[in-house]
């Protein structure tokens, strides 16, 4: 039966675990926790949205009643240019958390990074650092590294973040650092292809909205004697203040957002295969280096960090092997 009660509402569609709903400080996104791994490798990897195209793959879901079969599935590329390790970071744990004990910066590195920040100018010694991480004082390490979007003519400027090592020792830890600072990091000695990742970024902004889009509030009837797209009531007269889960106007968009169990469906270079379209991607323009292409969409718009890690809630029914996939597409997205 349909509805009967008369009211033709629906329920809000704005969450309210999303408050408050304020600008991002930066548009690269912070991953304050990441998950464990055996393999000694990077945590995660940046990368740059480029934009979305389609694939045909034979579906590997093992509960899926298309198994088998091959199945239309809408695909996001993020391109991946090789990233530099410019320092190792050693940590240790207090009552207040954690805190930085030493830092190791590589000798040769990128001119762009002055840029962005002060180098240190006081070298390090690597014995001491060493000897701290056999005693103990060093109880977790991690790597500081910066992004080349130079390579694929983004911009100048690098993008510096942290990234934690995986591994069960913290010596084949520090070992695995030694050999990877000042040096290249490319996506496929992180992940592979069929991986399950957590993709983060910082959302379209949309400005100062109202709290219609802004909620997902009902637009009042239009008997109204004011405006019709805002709330009926801010609250009642006792208590007398205006509660914080009352829907108001202000900033939408533009905030950090993480989407869970995202899969990875292929990792190539441009000069293996290219998936560019014809024309170039919308804003974007044509791939020049490594790329992913992630299954489904992601938040940010185009040409934004995307921050690709280990997934954190592994889903239930994971597909194993690698996707086979049988048809990328490259028509063209200029609308001709």
């Amino acid at each position: 039966m349909g509805n009967t009660s008369g009211h033709r509402t629906k329920p809000r569609s704005g969450s309210l675990a999303f408050t408050p709903r304020k600008r991002a400080k930066s548009s690269i996104s912070r991953n304050t926790t990441c998950a464990t791994s055996d393999k000694v490798k990077l945590m995660g990897f940046p990368g740059y949205k480029a934009g979305m195209t389609h694939v045909l793959k034979v579906d590997d879901r093992p509960n899926a009643i298309t198994k088998g079969k091959e199945v239309f599935v809408p695909v996001t590329v993020v391109e991946t240019p090789p990233v530099v390790v410019c320092a190792i970071r050693g940590y240790t744990t207090t009552v207040d958390g954690e805190r930085v004990v030493s830092e190791i910066w590589a000798d040769e590195l990128s001119k762009d990074l002055d840029r962005i920040i002060c180098l240190p100018k006081k070298e390090r010694s690597m014995a001491a650092f060493e000897e701290a991480v056999t005693k103990g004082t060093i109880s977790q390490l991690r790597v500081i590294v910066h992004t080349q979007p130079r390579l694929i003519k983004l911009k100048k400027k690098p993008d510096v973040m942290e990234y934690g090592i995986g591994g069960s020792s913290l010596e084949e830890q520090f070992a695995y650092c030694k050999g990877i600072l000042g040096k290249e990091v490319r996506v496929h000695d992180v992940f592979s292809e069929g991986k399950i990742v957590d993709a983060s970024a910082v959302t379209k902004g949309k400005g100062f909205q109202g709290p219609v889009k802004r909620w997902g509030i009902t637009i009042q009837d239009r008997k109204v004697n004011d405006a019709r797209r805002h709330v009926g009531s801010i609250g009642p007269w006792n208590p007398a203040r205006t509660m914080w889960t009352v829907a108001m106007s202000g900033q939408m968009g533009y905030q950090q957002r993480t989407e869970f169990n995202k899969r990875i469906l292929r990792i190539h270079s441009v000069s293996e295969v290219d998936v560019t379209p014809k024309g170039g991607f919308l804003h974007y323009g044509v791939l020049r280096t490594d790329y992913v292409l992630v299954r489904g969409s992601l938040p940010g718009t185009t040409k934004r960090m995307v921050r690709l890690r280990d997934a954190l809630r592994m889903p239930r029914h994971i597909p194993s092997g690698v996707p086979e996939l049988t048809y990328v597409s490259t028509t063209s997205k200029q609308g001709v």
